[in-house]
């Protein structure tokens, strides 16, 4: 759902195009249903593509349809991707590492699966000069929150989030944790998104 449909034009004449896309709420596929249909395919001696925006290992759940081959002993190659973490902000204008001003970067998810235990990601908690935080936009409010109870960062911080990045559609509003909110409200800034934390968001302008 989120690549360019002009990509589906070098499929070959007469392959089945299954669409599985996903956004947030909606889901033509559940994911155990993805995994039944590789093999499904697979069994009919086909070759198959899954077809993943991203990176298929970076929040692409790639891993997880890699372990279900395995389990039905089907031969499977990757092909690795650029993770939107990476190419969104980057198209957008926004170098994730730059020199003298950020040494490393941090990449999280903004949307953690309910059924785990114990969540893994405190925003609180990262020390990483750029924060990447993808499928963040619906939980915008508190993660700007959890981000400011960090000492190395104030409501001066600069923070941009890009939406339909990569597309002709995308959008970028850029302000500070102080007033990302507000700004994503009045610009009706809707999912899916990528949001960036640190200096480098305006490093470009100057």
């Amino acid at each position: 759902d989120l690549i360019n449909k002009n990509l589906l034009k070098y499929a070959k004449e007469g392959a089945e195009l299954i669409y599985v896309g996903k956004r947030k709420g909606k889901h033509s596929y559940k994911q155990e249903d993805i995994n039944r249909l590789l093999v499904e395919k697979a069994r009919e001696n086909k070759i198959v593509v899954r077809l993943k925006g991203g990176d298929p290992f970076v929040f692409g759940r790639g891993g997880e349809e890699v372990l279900y081959l395995k389990r039905h002993n089907i031969p499977y190659q990757v092909i690795p991707g650029i993770t939107s973490a990476i190419a969104v902000p980057e198209v957008a204008g926004i170098p994730l590492t730059h020199r003298k001003i950020s040494t490393s970067f941090t990449v999280v998810t903004g949307h953690e699966a309910e059924d785990k235990e114990e969540k893994q990601v405190r925003l609180r908690d990262l020390n990483g000069d750029t924060i990447v935080i993808l499928m963040g936009i619906t939980n915008l409010e508190k993660h700007v929150e959890e981000l400011l109870k960090h000492p190395r960062r104030s409501e001066n911080t600069p923070v941009a989030i890009i939406t339909e990045g990569t597309t002709e559609r995308q959008k970028v509003v850029k302000g500070t944790l102080g007033d990302i909110v507000k700004k994503a409200r009045e610009s009706n800034i809707k999912p899916p998104g990528v949001i960036v934390v640190g200096e480098v968001v305006n490093i470009l302008d100057r």
